[in-house]
């Protein structure tokens, strides 16, 4: 029986593979603390307020901007208040802010998160829980064309919940307002972008609630371009690695007179999925408007972690070795553990396509404006982070009870010979290492899912949570899951290295033992590694 190459890589060659897997490591956290800058760059835009001098209000041909040629005329609110309807004004937004460099494609994505200016008037107090509507339309220009050649990018009216607090009830004293989502584009195509928002009355009851609105902010949040850069080169590097490595595994058990089981098929699945996961698509975005990308991405990462998550459950069910000897492993016996993880999936996935599948063809719609909405994406959130703390707690079980059972077969070592008990000790020890590296990787995978879900909604949900994320830790995770998955290719392929024929008589004795050591014949093509065939030989005596 040849096993694995784990069990049968000398010590000198594991410890150079190791080394340069660890150095590897290293680099992918260095690259994002000395290379790459914050993933995410956010600018705050005072609105330009605009008086809208035209009979016919709301023209979808006109846009308001305060440069250049065609500026609006604008105005002070405080000051001009009394002598102006809600229909003559129009917060303008530029963006990016005049001054700023023109957006880039390689930026991604944009995010925009509405701030309210609200004075106290007697007489126009801020009703709890009022309902703000907002007409909103956006535009873009690249930097070919006029300054006042802006086109329709989309429009739309919407309802956002206004909740605002006072601590002294004076004139002209500031409310304390929450943020409000207001859009989010899954691409960055354009060079600028113009926000248009008004408050329309065209009902009794529409805005009658919101109090005086002096000023509006908008809070645009983007990728940084130099952060994708660094992102999108370490995929190009790992993508085609991985792929060879996949290969390269395969071609090798195919070598085998035997089928694959079950823990190999699961590593062609892993290595398939962070393929997956690793294709530089990106690149696409350069040249192509591509506003699904966003959606796209969840989608990937959604497959990757529901493909690690239930390797890893299965990783561990193997060594433990309590299913049944003489039937081979199957997924059907996994399938409590795996329904778990697919349900959590599922409902992320589903999650995700109620906010980001509509935003595709409305980048205002949010399912946060609504409180039904807001309590069941809290709710998603809040299930899924809890999902996955129990996850890694019961695989922290599972992978207990692997060294419980291992060392109970350990205590059968002492009787063997020197050479067959010298062998199986440094399998064992090897496997520990190997079971607690798995075991970070697991519990990093676990911090990045919650904090990452954090940060999805952090500005959705409450303005005054504050989140940073460095560059070192998502490049670091990213480079740990190739690393780990490259690692566990190569030392979890079958070996071609046979016992060398000894010269001695005694030691052709002991060989003969070792090799008759496995007395259930048909296991000796089924089994993927020497140890699961030791651990089951003990358990059958």
């Amino acid at each position: 029986m040849t096993g694995t190459i784990i069990e049968n890589l000398s010590g000198r060659k594991l410890s150079v593979l190791v080394t340069l897997l660890l150095l590897c490591q290293i680099t992918c956290f260095l690259i994002g603390g000395l290379v790459a800058p914050m993933p995410a760059n956010a600018q705050i835009i005072l609105g330009t307020v605009c008086k809208d001098t035209l009979k016919v209000k709301n023209d979808t041909t006109k846009w308001f901007y305060n440069h250049g040629k065609g500026a609006c005329d604008t105005v002070v609110l405080s000051d001009t208040f009394h002598d102006l309807s809600e229909t003559d004004i129009v917060f303008s937004f530029r963006m990016p802010g005049v001054g700023m460099l023109d957006y880039s494609r390689w930026q991604q994505n944009l995010i925009g998160v509405l701030q309210v200016d609200v004075s106290y008037h007697s007489q126009m107090e801020v009703q709890p829980h009022s309902t703000i509507t907002i007409d909103a339309r956006l535009a873009y220009r690249n930097k070919d064309s006029s300054e006042y050649e802006w086109k329709l990018y989309t429009q739309s009216v919407e309802k956002r919940h206004l909740d605002c607090d006072i601590d002294i009830k004076a004139e002209g004293y500031q409310y304390k307002c929450n943020a409000i989502p207001l859009f989010e584009l899954g691409s960055l195509f354009h060079d600028y972008y113009l926000l248009n928002i008004r408050l329309p009355v065209d009902t009794p009851d529409m805005n009658i609630n919101i109090g005086h609105v002096q000023d509006m902010w908008l809070t645009v949040i983007n990728q940084n371009g130099g952060f994708t850069k660094v992102w999108l080169s370490l995929k190009t590097v790992f993508f085609p690695c991985i792929i060879g490595i996949l290969v390269w595994f395969w071609r090798r058990i195919h070598l085998l007179q035997r089928k694959p089981v079950l823990l190999e098929k699961m590593l062609l699945g892993l290595g398939i999925a962070l393929c997956f996961l690793n294709m530089p698509i990106e690149y696409l975005t350069l040249h192509f408007d591509l506003p699904f990308m966003l959606l796209l991405g969840d989608i990937r990462q959604g497959v990757f972690y529901a493909t690690l998550f239930s390797f890893w459950l299965v990783f561990a069910g193997e060594h433990m070795l309590i299913q049944n000897t003489t039937v081979q492993s199957s997924l059907k016996q996994y399938w409590r553990h795996l329904s778990a993880v697919a349900m959590g999936c599922i409902s992320l996935f589903i999650f995700d396509m109620c906010e980001r599948g509509v935003q595709l063809r409305n980048p205002f719609y949010s399912i946060w404006v609504t409180d039904i909405g807001t309590n069941l994406a809290l709710t998603f959130i809040i299930l899924a982070g809890i999902s996955t703390c129990i996850y890694f707690l019961f695989l922290c079980y599972m992978v207990y009870q692997v060294f419980i059972n291992i060392s109970q077969k350990r205590q059968s070592l002492p009787t063997m010979c020197s050479v067959r008990r010298l062998h199986y000790e440094g399998i064992i020890y090897r496997f520990q290492f190997l079971m607690l590296a798995t075991l970070l990787c697991a519990a990093l995978t676990v911090v990045g899912f919650i904090l990452g879900q954090v940060a999805e909604g952090q500005w959705k949900w409450d303005d005054n949570t504050e989140l940073e994320y460095t560059s070192a830790f998502f490049t670091g995770v990213y480079g740990m899951w190739n690393i780990y998955i490259f690692a566990l290719l190569v030392l979890y392929a079958p070996s071609h290295k046979h016992w060398p024929v000894p010269e001695n008589t005694s030691d052709t004795q002991n060989l003969s033992e070792e090799i008759e050591f496995s007395p259930l014949p048909e296991r000796s093509t089924s089994e993927i590694s020497s140890l699961t065939s030791f651990i089951r030989k003990t358990t059958i005596d």
